[in-house]
């Protein structure tokens, strides 16, 4: 079932859901259960997994010689969309990147969530490979993630690349795109990415999840911006709970966003690891419960694999 059918089948009650990332290569899948399980009693009605793009690893050749290769540590997007919707019988929603991949590339992978019963994509431009200062596409693919949406949606109009055929089955994708309420890194201005957002709604996109973000006036104000510019699709909150100290830094270094002074200090007072989990999961609480009296269609939980916290919070929120 598509998230917007979900949306309005819940007849403006809020939704739970979240977000996972597939193992690593040689490690088994059986850990991503043990973390999901605890979450299902929330009865989540769609999860996400995300994609890895492909990275630079070094392999020892020996004599003090490193082999430089390309890999993907964490490959299975699909096998584990298919995995968890056969398992707990829950949708689930695959995220699609233009970086390092071809059209082609996209399009096969899009026939194979059409075949596998996979109703939804998530669609997202993917960020630059570390060597690299900009996001460079790989040749033949999608620059911007507004091409990706326009390229699923076609699809959904039963127009391959370059096959000439009859087409008496089309494919339905439901289509997630991303949304900043602090703006996008690379984005001059808000209004300049809610610009960029208005085309990925234009090209077809059906649903918005934002991005991070710890303030809620940020939420409703980027919504309310949105509105008035013409975007009438649900925009779905994205929620992280703080877990440790670093995340003071390392979260506004790589997303660009601003952290409370109120959450700042309460975090810095902590004494220990606990004690900063349990304040991380505080606040989630407490913006979750605003959000939800605010009456957004979905909530939506970044676990990073771990689902104790995010446990912790739907408990209190559900």
């Amino acid at each position: 079932m598509k998230v917007t059918q979900h949306i309005e089948d819940a007849k403006e009650k809020t939704l739970f859901s979240f977000e996972i990332i597939p193992p690593q290569k040689g490690k088994s899948i059986q850990e991503l259960y043990d973390n999901i399980d605890p979450l299902m009693e929330f009865n989540p009605p769609f999860i996400d997994v995300t994609t890895s793009r492909e990275e630079y690893i070094y392999v020892d050749k020996g004599n003090g010689l490193l082999d430089k290769k390309l890999t993907r540590m964490r490959p299975g997007t699909l096998g584990i969309c298919a995995s968890i919707k056969h398992k707990y019988n829950v949708d689930t929603v695959p995220h699609v990147l233009c970086g390092g991949f071809t059209q082609e590339e996209t399009e096969y992978l899009l026939v194979d969530c059409h075949y596998l019963g996979i109703d939804n994509v998530m669609a997202l431009r993917g960020d630059a490979m570390k060597d690299e200062q900009y996001f460079i596409p790989k040749e033949g693919g999608n620059q911007f993630a507004t091409d990706l949406v326009r390229q699923i949606s076609q699809l959904n109009q039963g127009k391959y690349l370059h096959d000439v055929m009859d087409v008496d089955y089309k494919a339905n994708f439901c289509i997630g795109v991303a949304g900043y309420p602090e703006k996008h890194l690379e984005s001059p201005s808000l209004q300049s990415d809610l610009k960029r957002l208005k085309e990925k709604v234009d090209a077809g996109a059906d649903y918005v999840v934002t991005q991070m973000f710890f303030d809620n006036a940020k939420y409703f104000e980027f919504v309310a911006k949105a509105r008035e510019m013409g975007i009438t699709v649900p925009i779905i909150p994205g929620i992280k709970p703080i877990a440790v100290q670093r995340h003071l830094q390392i979260l506004p270094q790589i997303f660009r966003i601003d952290l409370p002074e109120d959450l700042i200090n309460a975090v810095e007072k902590c004494k220990t690891s606990a004690d900063i989990k349990k304040v991380g999961i505080e606040w989630a609480i407490q913006q979750s419960l605003e959000l939800k009296a605010a009456g957004v269609p979905v909530l939506h939980y970044y676990s990073m694999g771990k689902s104790e916290n995010i446990r912790q919070i739907a408990k209190a929120v559900f």
